[in-house]
């Protein structure tokens, strides 16, 4: 049998019965209708490869007008699937018409079997090739979305950093699904950039995706594509970032901010390993390595009925957490050197030096904003800088506010309660900010402040 489905359109009902029992034995769906009005609801239901269409339609008429108006509103909605028509003798001039406008070819009735098979076969491998081609375009349209970014590099040789690199490389090899887990900015997305690069699948793309970044409407659009016309501004047809991530793998950034409702639409294409783009029915297989990653306690979102827990069993097989830069040592001034270099480049300022002050500034510091606020202060003060040397004073450092009291004299409860404090005076009024500047949901501050009595 030769690959293809067929939708046949002629108002002669004994045109219809011949090339059924002509075309069914030799392709794999013939679908038959003597209603033109009905062809642009039966292609969005169904996927063809290519319609045989009559030109005339009405008793009488033999202009072959309306043939050449079906014709343009296939090619409209449907500009792949390949169009022969089905024409008398004396419509042979019109049929050449037809052919500019968009037609792949057209038979003459009585028509000869031999010849109108091998037409169709050309016609619908015409089809085929046309649709991969435009699936190709559209690939690399969005691959190059992904590709077009900064290098980024895995820098240190701290211990907390060494045996995560360790656990990365006894998972890579596997098809397991990973969780990485830590505060901003300690580098998830380069931990899911080594995985993908160590696995069996680095030839082929890691696709990231910020879930904090998709709005609910486009969500589905997003992670499942679309067709043209599917929605108002669908103008042509997408492939969404789980068919850009087919054979490779597909890295949910900041899964812990995916609404409710979203998480089991997600749930649903990880079980049933298909997708199906928005306004069509046609299911799309998916095989990906999933990685995702999250600041927030899932844990906790799961027993305040914020994340599904079905969905956290599928998506942290083994999970990883990335250490924040406080704990990790020399590894702060190993990294600065790093972003020294970057910056002096950037900005063509001479290759500048950390005196002993600078460097006993950076390893004291905190850095509640990790990796990304070393990069950020190294980056202004090389861009102030008007000396060879940076000196303490070059880096604008956030105060600790409140008294410094020995950690080991507190209680934990009371070191917590601090910091709830220390969260809401850095962000008055804006609970939500104070709760990610934590790592937990609104709703555990509200909790928490209920419980210290912070009003």
């Amino acid at each position: 049998m030769s690959k293809g489905n067929i939708l046949v359109v002629d108002d002669n009902k004994s045109v219809l019965s011949a090339l059924e029992i002509l075309l069914s034995p030799e392709f794999d769906k013939v679908h038959c209708l003597s209603n033109p009005n009905l062809i642009i609801s039966e292609l969005r239901k169904n996927s063809y490869h290519l319609v045989l269409l009559d030109m005339n339609f009405k008793a009488g008429v033999n202009t072959g007008n309306e043939g050449i108006f079906w014709l343009q509103q296939i090619k409209d909605n449907h500009p792949d699937i390949s169009v022969v028509l089905i024409t008398a003798y004396g419509d042979v001039e019109l049929a050449v018409k037809a052919l500019k406008s968009g037609a792949t070819d057209f038979i003459l009735k009585p028509w000869e079997n031999t010849k109108l098979l091998a037409t169709i076969r050309s016609s619908i491998q015409l089809s085929m090739s046309r649709a991969e081609v435009n699936h190709l375009k559209l690939k690399e349209k969005e691959l190059k979305k992904v590709i077009n970014r900064d290098e980024k590099f895995i820098i240190g040789s701290s211990p907390e950093l060494m045996n995560v690199l360790k656990i990365v490389r006894k998972v890579a090899k596997t098809d397991t699904n990973v969780l990485i887990t830590g505060e901003n900015g300690t580098g998830k997305e380069l931990i899911a950039r080594e995985i993908h690069r160590l696995s069996n699948r680095s030839n082929e793309m890691l696709v990231s995706v910020d879930m904090g970044a998709v709005s609910e409407s486009l969500f589905e659009s997003e992670l499942f594509g679309h067709v043209k016309g599917s929605f108002t501004d669908a103008r042509e047809n997408r492939a969404g970032k789980f068919e850009l991530a087919n054979k490779g793998s597909l890295f949910l950034d900041e899964i812990g901010n995916l609404s409710f409702h979203l998480q089991a639409k997600l749930l649903a294409a990880l079980q049933n390993r298909e997708i199906t783009r928005i306004g069509s029915n046609q299911t799309i297989p998916i095989d990906i390595r999933l990685i995702c990653a999250t600041n927030k306690n899932l844990a906790e979102l799961v027993d305040e009925g914020l994340f599904r827990e079905d969905l956290l069993y599928r998506i942290n097989t083994i999970q990883i957490e990335i250490p924040p830069l406080r704990e990790r040592g020399n590894d702060i001034l190993v990294l600065a050197d790093f972003f020294l270099k970057k910056y002096t480049y950037k900005y063509d300022k001479p290759l500048l030096k950390l005196n002993n002050q600078a460097q006993e500034k950076l390893l004291k510091y905190q850095w509640p904003g990790n990796i990304r606020e070393l990069e950020h202060s190294i980056e202004k003060a090389v861009i102030l800088s008007e000396n060879n040397v940076l000196k303490a004073d070059d880096f604008f450092l956030k105060p600790v506010s409140g008294n410094r009291t020995d950690s080991d004299s507190l209680k934990l409860e009371e070191m917590e309660k601090r910091l709830v404090i220390l969260a809401l005076e850095k962000n008055p009024g804006n609970v939500s900010a104070a709760a990610e500047q934590l790592g937990i949901t609104r709703q555990t501050l509200y909790n928490k402040m209920k419980k210290f009595g912070i009003g």
